[in-house]
């Protein structure tokens, strides 16, 4: 992705709001048809999926030829896992369990090259397109990949100012299951005590000039929280798309 693609991105979020899609297969068609189907971004997911970085490379590529932006989840904030996401050509990272400042800060330090943090250099990698793009064209172009920081928990939630000031992210991405579970309610992410916090973390980020970000289930858990302010909505994950599709047909023809 080029960085007026990457700005272009950033710019619908200002403006409206971007709708993506968590991505567990390993198989690029699968991707690309989301991206021909208008998704803003795909998150593929090394955190929760089964793609290795051989596979992901792949699956950047599927995203690139239809339109979506390629976010990576990564599995952990590591400058390994972070370095290796935004070599293969990733436009951005999601990294979790962003739950205090420091959490944050090593985030966009592995991210970013000098001056914005000290991310490993090579420029014969595939963000660099192999070396053929000029070295400074790509080190400061690579400065601008999206980082969205998800915070899962309430220490991330008694955290969130000072995770609001680290300069260098774009997203705070609110985890709502991860959430559902430090409020002791798992997995009932419509409960009254997960939405009353999400609804706080986007209070606070509104009045802090921050872009929010958060999973549903469903469309119109996304209308809602979109209504409220989140600006990037990752609706479901493909596996449970192809499911409940497959789950109609089933039930409509043997009703």
């Amino acid at each position: 992705m080029t960085p007026t693609q990457i700005q272009q991105f950033k710019e619908q979020m200002d403006a409206g709001c971007a709708v993506g899609i968590f991505m567990k297969t390993v198989d690029g068609a699968i991707v690309e048809c989301a991206g021909r189907s208008g998704m803003d971004f795909c998150i593929l997911d090394m955190e929760h999926g089964p793609v290795s970085y051989e596979g992901l490379q792949d699956l950047i590529r599927a995203c690139e030829c239809s339109g979506a932006l390629p976010i990576v989840r990564v599995a952990g904030i590591t400058e390994e896992y972070i370095g290796k996401a935004l070599d293969l050509g990733a436009a951005g990272v999601q990294i979790p369990q962003v739950n205090d400042k420091n959490a944050a800060a090593r985030a966009v330090e592995y991210a970013k090259f000098y001056p914005g943090g000290s991310r490993g250099v090579c420029r014969y990698v595939r963000a660099a397109e192999y070396s053929s793009k000029d070295r400074y064209e790509y080190f400061r172009d690579a400065n601008k990949a999206s980082i969205v920081a998800q915070v899962e928990g309430l220490e991330g939630v008694r955290n969130l100012d000072e995770i609001f000031a680290v300069p260098g992210i774009d997203v705070v991405f609110i985890g709502p299951y991860d959430l559902s579970q430090s409020l002791g309610v798992t997995g009932d992410v419509l409960h009254p005590k997960v939405v009353e916090q999400m609804e706080l973390i986007i209070q606070k980020a509104a009045a802090a000039g921050v872009t929010v970000g958060t999973f549903v289930d469903t469309v119109e858990d996304g209308v809602r929280w979109k209504n409220l302010g989140v600006k990037y909505i990752a609706v479901s994950v493909d596996v449970g798309v192809f499911y409940t599709a497959c789950k109609g047909i089933v039930t409509g023809l043997t009703a």
